[in-house]
């Protein structure tokens, strides 16, 4: 029986966990969670880097205590945002958050050198405010001497792996997100970035998704007590991860991946780069085995995560978990939002950004939390079936069904309404696909899996999914025409 070490880094929190492969199934122990809370200095928001790589630590040394030796050691972690590092491989300052204002100011200065379409079609990915190319631009607009002191750009697991075994490398799945790398050569699109003034000798070696990245080194492996575990480049896009884990049943099964995000995609063979897709604004990743996640990203529960912290800070302190019951509990079909609206892409006051929402768009606003607990979920479940219907007009797709995985999958009510906002049945479920995928790949790289079908197998055979079938009230038909008309209305009003 092997052992692997897998670290998943989300943008609410991270954890690492244990997976034990007898050759058939995967066992996997989560041995240690920690949260991850961003630190605003001045006007800028940021990750906390450096107290995230503690609690990395932290979690291997626990993974070591867990019975067998550790073999390898992968991380994955959310997309789009790095650390600049010198020659010697110091950190010059902490990375930023994607949700900082600074880098959706410097869209409109990029799109000015290279237009929306040329972007598009040299890279394939959806024109988003938080892609890595608009911080990069942002931090060349403003001549910032961080630039000029960095040997490298290093994405969040890529910084991690150089830490813990001195590789100074980008893996291909995250680095197809960034906006800066053509999925068609494979590697960086360094003229792209040279004409934003952002110097391509930054960008460091593409590395495929197995790529045994060397072992720990000498200080991590003695405070650890990991010696001779080796670094393991994995799908280290959280998303790469999670797909590469999805048990599918046909190939044209959508995926949706639920957490702060969800990203609601296809599989497919190569990317979709065409004026469709370009119009839809879907974007192609780079995955597991030279396959293409061509998806849309839809903000996901952060709205309900947002809502809680703010009623937390209020004084009522909910659960998810009661939030979820409370919407259960409330009436049905009520006010609706676009999970996608500019509104709701800062932190702040959710519940209040909500109200507004629905005032502006000649609805009664949700009263209470249950309300607006409901109003997130029903609202979330209808953008992915509007998402599904427009990955079907792009590529012509017949979806039989919808895999449901990440923590979303433990969300009933969001996979049955889902279901039923589709019309498609919906298999929920691994909910720990990211950490299945992280193994999987691992356990490819040492040569005990022989390929994505393979590890797709054992994933099979390790965790059973729970059916949500469509629920028939006519109601849903009603909901998804409102929906649309919000959205199409509120868009108007934006552009505008």
């Amino acid at each position: 029986m092997t052992t692997f070490a897998a670290v998943d880094l989300g943008a609410q929190s991270g954890r690492v966990a244990v997976g034990r492969f007898d050759g058939e199934r995967l066992e996997t122990t989560e041995v240690h969670r920690f949260a991850n809370v961003p630190v605003r200095l001045r006007e800028t928001l940021h990750w906390d880097v450096l107290g995230l790589y503690r609690e990395v630590l932290d979690g291997l040394r626990a993974a070591g205590t867990h019975g067998a030796p550790i073999a390898s050691i992968g991380v994955d972690s959310w997309a789009i945002d790095f650390g600049l590092v010198d020659r010697a491989g110091r950190l010059l300052r902490n990375p930023v958050h994607y949700r900082d204002a600074r880098r959706a100011r410097a869209v409109e200065s990029v799109l000015e050198r290279i237009s929306a379409r040329e972007l598009y079609d040299r890279t394939g990915i959806q024109l988003l405010p938080i892609n890595t190319i608009f911080e990069l631009a942002a931090m060349a607009g403003e001549s910032d001497p961080v630039l000029d002191a960095a040997d490298s750009v290093l994405l969040i697991p890529d910084l991690m792996h150089s830490w813990l075994c001195g590789a100074r490398t980008s893996e291909r799945t995250n680095a197809s997100t960034t906006q800066c790398f053509d999925p068609r050569t494979r590697g960086w699109a360094h003229d792209l970035v040279e004409r934003l003034d952002v110097p391509a000798r930054l960008m460091p070696e593409v590395v495929e998704p197995g790529t045994r990245l060397g072992v720990l080194e000498d200080a991590v492996a003695a405070e650890t007590h990991l010696g001779g575990a080796e670094v393991v480049a994995v799908a280290t896009h959280d998303t790469g991860s999670a797909v590469a884990a999805v048990p599918f049943r046909s190939p044209d099964s959508v995926f949706v991946s639920v957490g702060t995000w969800s990203l609601v995609g296809l599989e497919v063979d190569a990317p979709v780069i065409t004026d469709a897709s370009f119009a839809a604004n879907l974007t192609n990743e780079g995955g597991v085995g030279d396959t293409v996640r061509l998806l849309r990203n839809v903000t996901g529960l952060w709205l309900l995560h947002e809502c809680r912290r703010a009623w937390a800070d209020e004084g009522a302190d909910y659960a998810f978990d009661e939030l979820v019951a409370l919407a259960s509990d409330a009436p049905a079909f009520g006010a609706l939002v676009d999970p996608n609206d500019p509104a709701f892409t800062e932190p702040g006051d959710m519940p209040a950004r909500i109200q507004e929402f629905c005032t502006a768009t000649g609805q009664l606003p949700p009263s209470d939390p249950g309300a607006t607990a409901r109003c997130i979920l029903e609202s979330l479940a209808l953008k992915h079936a509007e998402t599904i219907e427009t990955l079907t007009m792009v590529t012509h797709a017949e979806p039989t069904e919808i895999h449901v995985v990440g923590g979303g999958a433990r969300n009933e009510l969001l996979c049955g309404w889902t279901a039923s906002a589709s019309n498609l049945p919906v298999l929920a479920g691994p909910a720990e696909a990211t950490v299945l995928g992280n193994l999987v790949v691992q356990a490819m790289a040492a040569g005990e899996i022989g390929s994505l079908a393979e590890a797709r197998e054992v994933v099979r055979a390790s965790v059973e999914p729970s059916l949500h079938e469509p629920d028939e009230n006519p109601e849903w038909e009603e909901a998804r025409a409102r929906f649309a008309a919000i959205v199409a209305g509120r868009s108007l009003e934006v552009s505008a």
